[in-house]
């Protein structure tokens, strides 16, 4: 049973051996793309199609704005027509001279409408010109021309005097325009921070795998140690089939922190790279930075006071709280009566071919006299015949108005709005102290898995010396060795924790959150650096060396 279980662990440790140097020879050259975590902030913020985006937003809020904007912008009309009528001769006063009077008229209107930024005030000007024929012995001019000036105005007194519709959805799309930008901000912010994230994690794969190899020589060496030992005679063979069991397990480990390699360079890859390049799947990136330890205190209230005037979250809460004042200024407005001033003023003038009758009703044609359509054109700015009225109209609802259940809504919603607010804000304020104690938290462990990494070198150097001497065994040996590479782990994880903490700490303030790296809160990501804050709220100590 032993032979057999010493040939089965060795075939499987040969066939990994084998397996790995077949893929190692049948794997494709790769380029390597060499980058510091600044260079792969700046590569997300120019390729990241999560920032590409949020960058549409602020440009369809400005067609919104340039759409309410048209309402503004005057609206030409023209009108062509002609028509036909044909009325019976019923009475001898209808003016026909046969079975029917026919009428024909030709008409072309042109006019122009405006709303005005004054007041709510609006203004209309028309020219209206018609040629008409008529077998009616009544009509004087046949053919008639006329050509008559239009203008009229209306003014607000009361509703719509100090905030229109126009008004109210203008500075409310202005509004959606900030939190448009603000939504960029926190693209980037968050962006940055899962982009420095994920370099240090493909970081910490690499030097994981570095500690793994490490583990898997120490294994090999004391494989080699105990075959010798088996063939003087100073060791059981059993020995050896341990050795080989151990080796093989961590030849496993190899395997699975190279995966974990491939698989945090993609998260990278796919946060900082053009997803539309050719070789996107295939280049190789190597982190030229290591996740460094730089003690830093965190000042939390300093933190805390930016954050509650720098989040963009909160900023964005702010923003929709004054978008809707606009919307209680415009409804306001509206629960009052409506009066409106209207002045309507034209000018008209007349030509055609004149008929002139004799004496009697209607009187004979006696002979004709042009006037032509200029003469017309020339009464209009002759002011020969003016026609003018002023008019004041109200509109006032009787009982309960629709407007004022929308005032009394909206008073409602915004009242809620702010307690929103207040809450967010002490939902920040307890984040960002989170975030500060995690660091801290963070900052401690690394000094305790160091210490623990130097005692199990320590440990594994004594139990070497003590089974060269014969007062130990390789299973202790084997346990000393996998407690050091689990403590050399442990304090990479700790440096990698508090970097990621450090970037979360910083980028907290000034956007929320949106997962991962040891915090239980919601969203974030800063353009800084982890090794140089320039935020006044995290101060640095002594510099010590990370990875």
């Amino acid at each position: 049973m032993t032979t057999f279980r010493h040939r089965f662990v060795t075939t499987a440790a040969l066939l990994t051996l084998v397996a790995g140097s077949v893929a190692a020879q049948t794997a494709p050259d790769r380029a390597v793309r060499r980058l510091s975590v600044d260079e792969a902030v700046r590569q997300a913020l120019e390729h990241n199609l999560g920032i590409q985006v949020a960058k549409v937003a602020p440009q369809l809020q400005d067609l919104t704005i340039a759409q309410t904007l048209t309402a503004w912008s005057p609206s030409l009309t023209a009108t062509g027509s002609t028509s036909g009528t044909d009325t019976p001769n019923s009475s001898f006063l209808s003016g026909g001279s046969g079975d029917a009077i026919n009428d024909h008229r030709l008409a072309g209107n042109v006019g122009i409408r405006q709303a005005t930024k004054f007041h709510g005030a609006s203004v209309a000007l028309g020219w209206d010109n018609t040629r008409s024929t008529s077998t009616n012995l009544f009509t004087n001019f046949n053919p008639q021309v006329n050509s008559s000036v239009s203008f009229s105005a209306v003014q607000p007194l009361l509703r719509n005097f100090k905030i229109d519709n126009v008004k109210s959805q203008l500075e409310v799309g202005k509004k959606n325009r900030q939190n448009a930008d603000l939504d960029v901000q926190a693209a980037i912010a968050t962006t940055s921070r899962s982009v420095r994230n994920a370099y240090w994690d493909l970081a910490y794969s690499i030097e994981s795998l570095k500690v793994a190899r490490q583990s898997l020589d120490l294994a090999r060496e004391s494989l080699r140690n105990n075959k010798a030992r088996v063939e003087i005679g100073t060791m059981a063979p059993i020995d050896i089939v341990e050795a080989e069991a151990e080796v093989a397990q961590r030849d496993e480990a190899v395997i699975v922190a190279e995966a974990a390699i491939d698989r945090t360079e993609d998260t990278l890859r796919a946060l900082i790279f053009d997803s539309s390049s050719a070789d996107f799947w295939t280049v190789k990136i190597e982190p030229t930075d290591k996740p460094p330890f730089s003690p830093l205190s965190a000042n939390v209230d300093v933190a805390v006071a930016k954050a509650l005037e720098s989040r963009t979250d909160l900023k964005q809460a702010q923003t929709s709280i004054d978008a809707t004042d606009v919307s209680l200024r415009y409804l306001t407005d509206q629960t009052l009566p409506e009066v409106n001033a209207q002045l309507d003023y034209g000018l008209s003038g007349l030509g055609g071919t004149q008929a002139i009758r004799g004496a009697g009703f209607p009187g004979p044609i006696v002979g004709t006299a042009q006037r032509s359509y200029a003469a017309a054109i020339a009464d209009i700015f002759q002011n020969q015949y003016p026609k003018w009225t002023l008019s004041v109209n109200v509109n006032y609802p009787l009982g309960q108005s629709a407007q004022a259940a929308n005032l009394a809504r909206t008073r409602l919603q915004q009242s809620q709005a702010k307690l929103q607010l207040k809450n967010q804000q002490l939902q920040v304020t307890t984040q960002v102290r989170d975030a500060g104690r995690t660091m801290t938290t963070n900052q401690k462990r690394v000094g305790s898995t160091r210490a623990s990494r130097e005692l199990a070198e320590r440990r594994l150097d004594a139990e070497q010396k003590k089974f060269a001497a014969g007062q130990s065994t390789g299973f202790f040996v084997f346990q000393a060795q996998r407690d050091l590479a689990q403590a050399q782990n442990n304090e990479l994880k700790a440096i990698l924790d508090y970097n990621k903490s450090v970037v979360d700490f910083e980028t907290i303030q000034q956007a929320p959150l949106t997962g991962g790296s040891g915090l239980s809160v919601s969203a974030g990501a800063t353009t800084g650096t982890a090794q140089a804050p320039t935020n006044a709220a995290v101060s640095s100590g002594s510099a010590q060396r990370g990875f």
